[in-house]
């Protein structure tokens, strides 16, 4: 157990190593941004579509490793994220079309994601003369080991995000709460489909360095999922959600310096083990906000 005066050592310690300030700055970049999409995703009833382009990026993660391979790169890491941005974008685009089409029904199509995802990466990185251990920190979550080149690829992912996500908003929830409606509006469902499809790739990418590609679909869901529980709107939820997910991101990455465990499985333990406690008070939270409103 950690007394006052030891825990701010440790603190200041972590504040002053630029390796965890790194991991910081990517810590509330993705908690920030992950929820966006994840709002829409829950509105639109497709919560596990982000563990489906989650295995497809590791596919992604694998050839980028088999490219900096095959053209003798000394870090062959370093085109695993776009590698995962390229992949999760053509397989989120590919179950869009397959599920409007309706060639198969939505859960076939997000099975075949998750059994070819894993599969595909599994044989790539076998292929470029590696193991499954240097998948392990894209499994899992690596947010300790992100370099310089991490964190600005991340901004700039995370900026695009923002900017879809936040610029768009009037149309995208008009999309994911009435389809039906939409269309009538005149609005372009097609495309707007895939952009979200598109925005969830990219925040499948830009996450899985902070809790792995085994885990990203929990930060973009339970945070909305807790806010749902107290919010009456949709633009608040996504607010609260957005501020929830830097708060839990920063929670469990602190948690994992002070404590040898990892970061990516602390951030979604705290997430879910928040969203049963909201759970189990929200009776005693609405009724104490209905009395103040009165």
């Amino acid at each position: 157990m950690l007394i006052p005066g030891s825990f701010i050592s440790q603190l200041s310690a972590m504040l002053g190593s630029p390796f965890m300030l790194r991991a910081l700055s990517v810590a509330v970049l993705v908690g920030v941004c992950a929820p966006v999409i994840g709002t829409y995703l829950v509105q639109r009833r497709l919560a596990l579509l982000g563990d489906g382009i989650g295995h497809v990026a590791l596919t992604g993660v694998a050839l980028g490793w088999l490219v900096g391979a095959t053209v003798n790169m000394s870090d062959k890491a370093i085109l695993a994220v776009p590698g995962a941005v390229i992949m999760s974008i053509v397989g989120a685009v590919a179950i869009e079309i397959v599920r409007e089409r309706g060639q198969t029904s939505g859960d076939v199509a997000l099975a075949l994601l998750f059994y070819g995802g894993i599969a595909g990466g599994v044989l790539l990185i076998g292929v470029a003369g590696g193991t499954t251990t240097n998948l392990n920190g894209y499994l899992f979550g690596s947010i300790a080991s992100v370099s310089s080149f991490d964190v600005w690829l991340t901004a700039g992912l995370a900026l695009v995000i923002l900017t879809i996500g936040l610029g768009l908003r009037p149309a995208l929830f008009s999309l994911c709460h009435d389809e039906e409606f939409a269309k009538a509006s005149g609005l372009p469902v097609r495309a707007l489909t895939i952009l979200i499809a598109v925005v969830s790739a990219l925040t499948v990418s830009t996450s899985m360095r902070v809790v792995g590609v085994l885990l990203v679909s929990a930060l973009m869901i339970v945070p909305v999922a807790i806010t749902q529980l107290l919010s009456v709107s949709f633009r608040s939820t996504m607010g609260w959600s957005m501020a929830l997910g830097a708060l839990l991101c920063v929670g469990g990455l602190v948690i994992s310096y002070l404590y040898p465990v990892s970061s990516g499985a602390t951030i979604v333990v705290l997430a879910v083990g928040l969203y049963m406690l909201v759970a189990m008070l929200r009776p005693l939270l609405l009724r104490t906000k209905t009395r103040i409103g009165r």
